[in-house]
């Protein structure tokens, strides 16, 4: 596989909001992006904040600028805030380098999107993302 399809963005926000309810988790919202960094879905469920959507997609967005997954980022600001900073720089401050920012792979392992969920802790967002992601039939890297 060497893209997301619309049919696996879709999957991937409704299960992961799906995931979200059985876990009782508060309101989610969802985004999906292409190896571009471009939207492919996004949805915010009743009672999420409005700025829910520039989290989510500064989640994905530094996923799948930098190959590497939202816990990977966290750790890189902390052992070098320099150089997240420098990064969140050079991409007009769209970087949010926490868990919950979930990177997608296709089976030749190369980076094919990533998925932003925010709403809930960190850590609840990215379990969120990783089941909406295994829903849809693709490999994750959170």
């Amino acid at each position: 596989m060497d893209r997301i399809t619309h049919d696996h963005a879709r999957t991937i926000v409704r299960e992961t909001l799906a995931e979200g309810r059985r876990q009782t988790l508060k309101p989610l919202s969802v985004i999906v992006l292409d190896a571009g960094g471009h939207p492919l879905a996004f949805e915010r469920e009743d009672g999420a904040s409005p700025g829910r959507f520039a989290i989510a997609e500064g989640k994905a967005y530094g996923a799948v600028m930098l190959g590497m997954g939202g816990r990977a980022q966290m750790q890189r600001a902390e052992a070098q805030a320099y150089f997240m900073a420098a990064v969140n720089g050079t991409f007009g401050g769209r970087v949010v380098p926490v868990p919950g920012g979930v990177l997608v792979r296709g089976g030749d392992g190369a980076v094919i999107g990533a998925v932003g969920v925010t709403g809930d802790t960190s850590d609840n967002d990215a379990a969120a993302a990783e089941a909406g992601i295994a829903a849809a039939g693709l490999a994750h890297e959170a």
